[in-house]
């Protein structure tokens, strides 16, 4: 029996890959790393919550990210607060920053120096 669906196909990744060739990737990464969830004292990014980084040949920026929770009371902010981040960064053209909710967010997702900051290590 085929249980496979179309938007989970055997072997297609849950989170898209991100376009770490891209000579802004390091600087966009740096950027996001300026937004903190204002509930947890760690960078967003380190928390695990920027799921993808597409950077097309345009300079195109396309962040793909979650929140902690779906009832997350900055939920409507923080794309925002992702967008005002990257936009000035030299050569950046375009952001767009898209929620998705999968998959979940799991503490599994945290870097291992945001772990350390939230002593769960």
């Amino acid at each position: 029996m085929n249980t496979e669906t179309p938007e989970h196909l055997e072997g297609e990744p849950l989170i898209k890959p991100s376009t770490h060739e891209h000579p802004l990737y390091d600087a966009v990464i740096e950027a996001c790393r300026t937004v903190y969830d204002p509930e947890i004292p760690v960078n967003i990014f380190d928390l695990g919550l920027i799921y993808t980084i597409e950077i097309s040949d345009d300079n195109i920026v396309r962040v793909i990210m979650t929140l902690t929770a779906p009832g997350c009371p900055v939920a409507g902010d923080m794309p925002g607060w992702i967008q005002e981040a990257v936009e000035p960064v030299a050569g950046v053209q375009q952001v767009t920053v898209e929620l998705t909710w999968e998959p979940p967010w799991g503490m599994e997702m945290m870097s291992d120096e945001a772990r350390l900051e939230l002593g769960f290590m």
